[in-house]
């Protein structure tokens, strides 16, 4: 095993897919001669050279039709979205050209890119740089939506990601990028559409993903101190959802609390709840509770910490699901 950031081993699942297969090509904006403006993609064009690791214009519409090309004369094209609020301009492509080829062309067309968009908040950055656009993509068919949270699963999953026929948005946590952990290229990845249980527990079940896996763990962890067992699950792919994993889990603990750094309204975290309310409705002992970014436009860095959901946030809605103390308690609500 090698001790990686989550940014290198990123990093060295590229590698390794532009070594075992020529048809790889990566492309987006100042990822070659720099590196990516996270570096994740540091030293790349050096090893592959410019025909496969491609300085893009700063045109996102151009990357990603780019890439559709590339896919249709065979390629296996990745494309990087330099920060996640620049995606818009080649959003038209994504939902109407690479989510539909497929269908459109009767299943005899492949569209293989993996788009890779750096995504959250947490690192003080300017406006458009610490977006959630994740429901966008998952509300269209076609598309597969993953997003990892640790550096194992991003070496893994940016390789099944890669190798996928389907187009799949890579949603990468960029406040993680410099979270360290052991990673093991012989390890056998998880399916790309599952989720996995971070920590079991009894009491209340806790669903997260991508930058909100570890607080949600960390939750996890305070909150044994008090008595209460959570089971921690990251949801890994946003589209499809492992409903099954949440279900199992839900029926065990009969509570359950979502967290995600986007906005309330229309956020995954709403089709998680709902879903799970019909699949588990006799079994839930509370509703379901949200932790979530506000229906605002992102605030400037100075307030991003009463935006982002924290720890304290966390352990409020495991608190209300438990029937405990919280801070709506005196407003009368119980749950």
């Amino acid at each position: 095993m090698t001790e990686l950031t989550l940014a290198k081993a990123i990093n060295l699942g590229l590698r390794r897919a532009l070594e075992s297969d020529d048809r790889v090509v990566l492309l987006g904006e100042d990822i070659g001669k720099l590196g990516g403006v996270f570096r994740v993609t540091d030293g790349l064009q050096a090893d592959f050279g410019v025909r496969r690791v491609i300085d893009a214009p700063l045109a996102e519409s151009a990357i990603i039709g780019t890439a559709v090309g590339l896919a249709f004369r065979g390629f296996r094209p990745v494309c990087e979205i330099q920060f996640d609020g620049f995606i818009y301009p080649g959003f038209d492509q994504i939902v109407a050209q690479v989510a539909k080829l497929h269908y459109r062309t009767a299943g005899n067309v492949r569209v293989p890119i993996t788009i890779r968009v750096p995504f959250g908040g947490g690192i003080g950055a300017v406006e458009h740089h610490s977006e959630s656009p994740e429901a966008y993509f998952t509300h269209t068919s076609g598309l597969r939506v993953v997003s990892c949270s640790n550096p194992q699963d991003a070496y893994g999953m940016v390789r099944q990601a890669i190798a996928s026929d389907d187009p799949v948005l890579f949603f990468e946590p960029k406040r993680r990028y410099w979270a360290t952990g052991e990673v093991d290229e012989d390890a056998v990845a998880p399916p790309l559409g599952s989720a996995h249980i971070v920590r079991e527990g009894a009491d209340v079940t806790l669903v997260a993903y991508g930058p909100l896996v570890t607080t949600a763990h960390d939750a996890a962890l305070a909150a044994h101190d008090d008595g209460v067992s959570i089971e921690v699950i990251d949801l890994r792919s946003l589209s499809p959802v492992d409903f099954d994993t949440v279900e199992a889990s839900v029926r065990k603990t009969g509570r359950l609390v979502v967290a995600h750094e986007a906005q309330h309204f229309g956020g995954v975290g709403a089709e998680v709840a709902a879903s799970i309310t019909e699949r588990c409705f006799f079994h839930l002992e509370a509703p379901p509770v949200r932790v979530t970014g506000f229906d605002t436009p992102y605030p400037a860095a100075k307030l991003e910490r009463h935006f982002l959901p924290d720890l304290d946030r966390i352990l409020d809605a495991v608190d209300r699901v438990m029937g405990r103390t919280n801070s709506l308690s005196s407003l009368g609500v119980t749950a």
